[in-house]
């Protein structure tokens, strides 16, 4: 289970991030922090079952199709982590608790207690490093062309936490510049029959972030986090109707908020 000398993972395994649409010529860069649910062979399933496995503490469940699907209607670059958010979470600061959890939920991750500080340091250097690495790149690269860029971080969330139902049916995100994030959420609440959260289920700080913070806050980048309920995206149907809806009102949005 536990990290080996040779590092964490094997030449035949999935890489850490996947990168699509990489000449997409949109001002929106799509990512996915929690898009995958990949575990590392040497860490065998953490200890969990495989229900614990698949179920929506491993990952964002049918984020990453959305950015997938909103990244070729859009024409937009999208970035999107492989592996389960339960082997280290892309979206907080390595070293933190919530980095690397022994408890997701109310569900132990046996996998994940007592880890040396190598073996931590493991998951930082091949999977955290690399995927932020990208996004790095591609925004330095978008720079050096001198092309407007707008940082769209996808989440899901589950419906029910912890016995508490839910009641948005998509959440909007912000925190220091919520002008796209304040944009977007006018727009959405016009929608018939949607109930949209502003700053929930979550919010963005900079004590439990990551990704919007540094890569879009530090660059004074228009950002926002998109949090969509997964029993609406669980399906390929349900998918394609969320895509369908933010490629309609995030270019709207992003007109709005630079006029």
């Amino acid at each position: 289970m536990n990290e080996t000398p040779d590092g964490l993972l094997g030449e035949e395994e999935p890489p850490p991030f996947t990168l699509d649409n990489a000449a997409g010529t949109s001002p929106f860069l799509i990512v996915a922090d929690h898009a995958g649910k990949a575990l590392p062979q040497r860490l065998g399933q953490l200890g969990l079952s495989d229900a614990e496995r698949y179920s929506h503490i491993a990952w964002d469940i049918g984020a990453g199709a959305v950015c997938g699907l909103m990244g070729t209607a859009l024409d937009a670059v999208v970035i999107r982590q492989s592996y389960s958010r339960l082997v280290i979470d892309c979206n907080r600061m390595p070293g933190s608790e919530q980095s690397i959890v022994g408890v997701s939920e109310r569900t132990q991750v046996p996998g994940n207690v007592g880890l040396s500080e190598n073996q931590k340091a493991d998951r930082v250097r091949e999977i955290f490093r690399p995927y932020h690495d990208c996004i790095t790149a591609e925004l330095d690269r978008r720079r050096g062309l001198g092309r407007p860029t707008a940082l769209i971080s996808m989440h899901s969330f589950t419906p029910v936490f912890k016995n508490v139902a839910r009641p948005w049916h998509a959440g909007v995100l912000h925190n220091h510049d919520p002008r796209l994030a304040h944009a977007l959420l006018e727009l959405l609440q016009r929608e018939d029959g949607l109930v949209i959260g502003d700053n929930e289920p979550y919010s963005v700080t900079d004590a439990t972030d990551y990704t919007i913070p540094v890569h879009g806050e530090q660059r004074k980048l228009p950002n926002v986090a998109v949090e969509i309920r997964q029993d609406l995206i669980a399906d390929e149907a349900g998918q394609r109707r969320w895509a369908d809806l933010f490629v309609r009102l995030l270019p709207q949005a992003y007109r709005q908020a630079h006029s």
